[in-house]
């Protein structure tokens, strides 16, 4: 049983290292949270006003504004991760048979 030897092809592809967009977003609505809290409980108020509320509303604005931030410095280093990127090149390697004593 002989295997035919067949040419190896050879591809350029392009490495590079990509950010997670979820994990910025999430961060950038964490750091909107804590910014929210810190407005509402850390700085003096209008006594007509709930402070639950008032953090309600603050959490509301301040997390989209986070998480619209940790979308923008995501894609700010996606941007640059385009930049660095290196070309290499791969070979596909032709698959053997199989042991015999192996399973399909």
């Amino acid at each position: 049983m002989s295997v035919e030897e067949t040419p190896a092809e050879r591809r350029e592809v392009t490495v590079r290292r990509a950010p997670r967009y979820v994990p910025f977003l999430v961060l950038g609505g964490l750091v909107g949270v804590a910014t929210a809290a810190v407005v509402a409980y850390g700085l003096p108020g209008d006594a007509s006003f709930d402070r639950g509320s008032v953090f309600g509303f603050f959490l509301v604005m301040f997390g989209a504004a986070g998480a619209i931030l940790g979308a923008v410095v995501a894609l700010v280093l996606d941007r640059l991760s385009v930049k660095r990127s290196k070309v290499a090149v791969v070979e596909a390697v032709p698959e053997s048979e199989p042991d015999i004593g192996e399973q399909p």
